[in-house]
Formats: structure tokens, sequence, C-alpha cells
């Protein structure tokens, strides 16, 4: 929807840039406890943390680092660590080995990975991943010109907004009604809660543009509001659809902190942060109980729209399907 509202700057993740995992190791304010680290109550306001890795330089800066505020570093509610294991195992090189930071609810590109450095500052990082990217512009930056005046006037993304997906049925796939005749289809999704503000508490889906709601079933990630916090929610829901061609299905998020899914965000420039209706457009419907739509959807070359739920593309790795304690959501990978 980034990229049909208008074409975004850079490399479109679609509904991929998210990640579920398990991750152990020590609270970031343990160690920095240990270190020493005291401030006074007018300083802890306005500091940040932030963490760098100099293992290889990046495309727009010799080095990788971001910040976020110290207040939240430090929350044993926002359960912030720094990262020793992933999924009961031992981090493996591509997700940061052999130690990164995790800090849930906030946006990924702050989880920074091969960490090297920690450091408690008066400013956010200055790195340019901080500075000049991962940033919400005003709709008037259509332009990396024009994106100039803009990168130090907008706050860089922290927290992640409430948003679902649907990854079953997929955009532009043939679907076989049951040869039952109910009429009904299977929607396979997931959903994530707001910065800290999780768990999922309802997800709804639509088959008419959002005049009517059904509700879906959660199925996991929810069990407690601990376990939920930070995970995904995984639903499924039952629709009603009518034989046809470009047909669409939307879905929509609410959570425990009372944020709902908006409709359609704002488009920015980089396309980051979107959160509009999750969607499964352009559907080709086919009436199963013929017997001929099974034949039909295979001719085209697809499946009959029971698909493996897919998070992710290219960077996304990892599918952690635990418990939910201390699990990231937002792009980091």
């Amino acid at each position: 929807m980034r990229t049909l509202l208008k074409e975004v700057d850079g490399l479109d993740w679609c509904d991929g840039a998210v990640m579920n995992a398990r991750w152990r190791g020590p609270r970031l304010r343990d160690v920095l406890d240990r270190a020493g680290i005291t401030l006074t109550e007018q300083e802890r306001k306005r500091a940040h943390v932030a963490f760098a890795c100099f293992q290889t330089k990046c495309q727009d800066d010799g080095w990788y680092g971001g910040s976020i505020e110290f207040e939240r570093a430090v929350s044993i509610e926002g359960e912030v660590i720094v990262a020793l294991d992933m999924n009961d195992h031992p981090l493996p090189p591509a997700h940061g080995f052999p130690i990164r930071l995790i800090a849930p609810g906030i946006a990924g590109a702050r989880s920074v990975k091969w960490l090297d450095v920690i450091t408690v500052q008066h400013t956010e990082s200055q790195n340019y991943y901080q500075q000049c990217d991962y940033k919400v512009l005003p709709p008037q930056a259509t332009s990396r010109e024009l994106a100039k005046k803009y990168w130090p006037l907008c706050p860089a993304i922290q927290g992640m907004p409430v948003n679902s997906v649907i990854c079953a049925p997929a955009s532009g796939e043939t679907v076989v009604l049951p040869s039952a005749g109910r009429g009904t289809l299977e929607v396979k999704g997931y959903a994530l809660p707001s910065d800290n503000q999780g768990p999922v508490t309802k997800v709804e889906v639509s088959t008419d543009d959002g005049q009517t709601w059904s509700p879906a079933t959660l199925l996991y990630g929810n069990e407690s509001a601990q376990a939920g916090k930070w995970a995904w929610t995984l639903w499924r829901a039952e629709v009603s659809l009518v034989p046809g061609e470009g047909r669409r299905i939307v879905s929509r998020a609410m959570d425990s902190g009372g944020n709902v899914q908006p409709e359609r965000a704002e488009w920015n420039f980089r396309g980051v942060a979107y959160n509009g209706w999750g969607e499964a457009r352009g559907l080709s419907v086919v009436d199963g109980s013929n017997g001929d739509g099974e034949e039909e959807a295979v001719r085209n070359g697809e499946g009959n729209g029971e698909v493996v739920v897919v998070v992710g593309n290219g960077n996304v790795n990892g599918h952690g399907w635990g418990g939910g304690d201390l699990c990231s959501n937002g792009a980091a990978e």
C-alpha cells in the first residue's frame, strides 16, 4: 500500500519488515548499573543510550549506530536487553554474534547488531541512520533534495505503530471456495501492538472495504499481557466472498493501549512506519462446488488460498514461535 499511494525512496520491504524471536541476555539497566552510570534527574530526562558497531562500513556511514532514550533503556517494564541468545541458542552470526541490543517495541533499526560500544550521552546518536533515515518525513518531502530540509526537523522513529498483515490469501491469488458451497474462505495473518502497548486485543476482517467487520480468532501471542506485550499475535478468520475477480479483504488490529489501526497512514518519503489496514487485493475467487475451481487455480499456476504464514522477505529472519517473552517488534533482523 505504501507504493500504491506513491513511490517511496529505497527498498520496499512490503509487509516483511518484522521479526519475532525469543531473546535472552542481561537487562541493559543492569549493565549500566554495573558500569557505575549515575545521572541526575534532569540529565536522565534528556539523555540517550547509544549503540555502535564498527565492524564494517555502511552504505551511508563509516559505522552503524542508533540510540534510545535513557528512561526507556533503564525501564524495568521496557525489558531492553543485551542479547546473547536467540531462540535458546547462542546468537548466530547473521543476527549479531556475539552480542547485540534488543529494544522491544522500538524500531529494529535501534537494535544494533555486532555491538561494540554502548555510550550514555546527552544527545541522541549522530549516526547517519539515526539522523537521516528511519524518520517519518512530512508529505511535502517528495525527493532526496527536498528531504534534506526535514531530516534535522523530524524525530527519529522509536516506538512502532499498531499493525496487522494478511498473509493468506496473498494479493493477486486465485482462491477456491470450499466445495461444500458455504461461500467462506479462511484468512490468516499476524498483528503487532503499538510500542509498549501490547498485547493485541482484537483483529477484525472486512470484505466490503470496512463497511462491516467480522472478528478474527486470536491464535497465539496474547495468552497473557506479558506474553503478548512485545510479540506478534497470529490470527485467523472465516469470511464470506462471492465468486468473481478483483475481490479485496482488509484487516485492522487493536491493542491494550486502545490504539486502532487506521485505514490509511500518511505517505512519507521513505515509506517507514506505515500501518494502514492489512490488505489482500486483486483476488480471483472461484466457486469450488462445481469441481472446476481447483482445476482453474492449478491451470493459472496458483494454489487454493491456503498459504503458509509468511513473515518477511530478504532481511527478515527467525520465526521464533516461542512464548513471546523479550521479543522484538519492529525491523530488527
